[in-house]
């Protein structure tokens, strides 16, 4: 008869410690679904549960609010600041990472530095120079902004990245024939991959979260991000807490599915470069 397989308590302690804090960081999620389900008339009653739910505010937010119009300028903005990321954090990660030139270290002080700067405190410059440049209340402002703040971070990940993959592939692949730019298309980005896709999922998220600049730099309800449209739900005299969660929801499902799927290369990423 097999005997049952007994645990130290070092591990059942562990164990169980671990699975309260993950039900103690997922009951607000909880509760945004409850909130959503509750029908108008029981948005204030004192019990958790309402008698009934009434999932009606998951269709009728795309209608009443301008929640569809505000997740397009999201996505606009997210994935074009992650692109415009990568088209100048990959030439410049690159040419950190593989030449020594004068300069380089101030050069990557100067990046870090950058990352100190927040937005709240940029904000009347960054204000200024968009009206001048006549890019107020556009999807341009905010993919140009968000690009400039998460750039930095991108560069230092790029170039950790890239410095940990050994030169010698690239010179043997143009002893081969391959030129400088063919040996980083078809030897460095592949083996950078990692790391290129660790700076796309945190551009990408910091984008799609971004709150400040998206309530700064645009004025027009239908042209400002998910963050700042859930915000205008709530009123002076009243705020549709249904709408609100409902909305919230739908707002993190994108990017809880991404970083599911990319997950394993987010942490291979962030790991990059801290063994030689």
């Amino acid at each position: 008869m097999a005997t049952a397989r007994r645990f130290p308590a070092r591990t059942v302690l562990l164990t169980a410690t671990a699975w309260a804090l993950a039900a103690l960081f997922l009951l607000p999620y909880l509760e945004m679904v409850v909130t959503a389900g509750r029908p108008a008339d029981q948005l204030r009653d004192d019990a958790y549960l309402p008698t009934h739910f009434d999932w009606s505010s998951f269709t009728e937010v795309w209608t009443d609010t301008t929640l569809g119009q505000n997740l397009q300028v999201t996505l606009l903005v997210a994935a074009g600041s992650t692109v415009l990321v990568l088209l100048v954090a990959l030439p410049a990660a690159y040419y950190t990472a593989r030449v020594r030139f004068r300069g380089r270290k101030a050069f990557l002080l100067l990046v870090l530095v950058t990352q100190m700067f927040q937005p709240t405190a940029l904000q009347l410059g960054l204000y200024r120079e968009f009206y001048t440049l006549g890019l107020l209340d556009t999807v341009w402002v905010l993919v140009f902004a968000n690009a400039a703040f998460n750039l930095a971070f991108a560069i230092w990940i790029l170039s950790a990245y890239i410095g940990s993959i050994p030169v010698e592939l690239e010179e043997a692949a143009r002893i081969d024939g391959t030129g400088r730019i063919g040996a980083l298309f078809r030897v460095t980005l592949p083996l950078a991959l990692p790391g290129v896709v660790t700076a796309v999922i945190f551009t990408f998220i910091a984008a799609w979260n971004e709150f400040v600049m998206g309530l700064t730099l645009t004025t027009s309800p239908d042209r400002q991000p998910l963050t700042v449209g859930i915000n205008n739900m709530i009123g002076a005299y009243s705020v549709q807490w249904n709408y609100v969660f409902a909305a919230s929801i739908v707002a993190i499902v994108p990017v809880v599915v991404l970083f599911a799927v990319i997950e394993r290369h987010v942490v291979s990423g962030l790991t990059a470069g801290s063994v030689k």
